[in-house]
């Protein structure tokens, strides 16, 4: 009886190794989703958990990130109003407006007359029978500078401020701007937040991956016993359950981004009112395609180390008797 001629792999060429060595890991990844796929209850409850546990500093990421964005789009809307001497005439004030439309550090400038403050503070204000009694106009004129988008920052609007307030036609200037310093500071506390949270869910995530995977490999005990006895080699025995953790991890990173998409559409139209009180029309973004492949990639090699350290430790205490 003829015997199957063996393959021997020291002789292939490095080509010819580095496609078996391909072959293999694709071979295992498969087995170990097959795997996955003969135990769906605890497989489905095990990536539900990891789903579940990476959404919240996904989420809190997508908070961070809109928070920036409607910090943007209000420090480029702040204004620093200068309130003009009495007495100054046109001519100089227009003199004045010339002079900032130089400035670097501005971006426009409109310019408000004493009559078109007093129509306007009677339109808006209610009392305009009541100002139709007053012998003179009370109301001063205004100019409305905008900064530039270097010096919209609170700091470089403040520095702005001091400097305009130095011209001599300028009685004084206004900015109010200490609600935007408030929404900065959330802002900041939110990140921080974010990675405190961050790093507690990722040590949780590593200890349910290096659990399950322990679990597996008690069930697997007798079964790599035998492998043992054959010779092979800690590699091999290791490499399902590390694709089992890496498989974890991407279907868990594709589950949080599925909670995060339903979170933004249950949440956007209630952001959308809120901001239109304050004449935004901005709504929620999601997570863009980049940072759903940095948090599949995370979840992955989350996966792959809780598996690698719960292989480690487990399959050295299996030896054949």
């Amino acid at each position: 009886m003829s015997k199957k001629p063996q393959i021997n792999r020291s002789k292939l060429p490095l080509s010819g190794r580095i496609v078996m060595f391909f072959i293999r890991h694709v071979q295992h990844a498969m087995a170990s989703m097959g795997e996955l796929w003969r135990n769906p209850v605890s497989s489905i409850m095990t990536m539900a958990v990891l789903g579940v546990s990476l959404s919240l500093p996904a989420a809190l990421q997508v908070l961070v990130k809109n928070a920036e964005t409607i910090t943007e789009s209000w420090n480029s809307a702040a204004e620093i109003s200068l309130f003009i001497d009495e007495g100054r005439s046109e001519t100089v004030i227009q003199s004045l407006i010339t002079r900032l439309k130089v400035y670097p550090e501005i971006s426009d400038v409109t310019y408000i007359n004493r009559d078109q403050a007093l129509e306007e503070f009677q339109s808006l204000s209610g009392f305009g029978e009541a100002l139709s009694y007053l012998d003179s106009n009370p109301l001063p004129a205004v100019v409305m500078v905008t900064p530039s988008v270097k010096y919209s920052s609170p700091t470089g609007a403040r520095e702005l401020l001091r400097k305009l307030e130095q011209e001599p036609e300028v009685s004084f200037g206004r900015l109010d701007i200490e609600w935007l310093e408030r929404l900065q500071a959330v802002v900041k506390l939110l990140e921080r937040t974010v990675m405190a949270i961050a790093a507690l869910l990722v040590l949780a995530v590593v200890l349910v991956i290096g659990n399950t995977i322990r679990l597996a490999i008690m069930n697997r005990r007798t079964e790599i016993e035998v492998m043992k006895l054959v010779g092979a080699t800690e590699a091999f025995i290791q490499r399902p359950f590390l694709y089992t953790g890496i498989w974890y991890g991407v279907i868990g990173g594709f589950l949080a981004w599925v909670i995060i998409n339903l979170l933004v559409w249950y949440l956007d139209s209630a952001l959308a009112e809120l901001l239109g009180l304050y004449g935004s029309t901005l709504h929620m973004e999601s997570l863009s395609v980049a940072e759903l492949g940095q948090l599949v990639l995370l979840a992955s090699f989350l996966g792959w180390l809780g598996s690698y350290l719960s292989v480690r430790q487990h399959l050295r205490a299996i030896e054949p008797s």
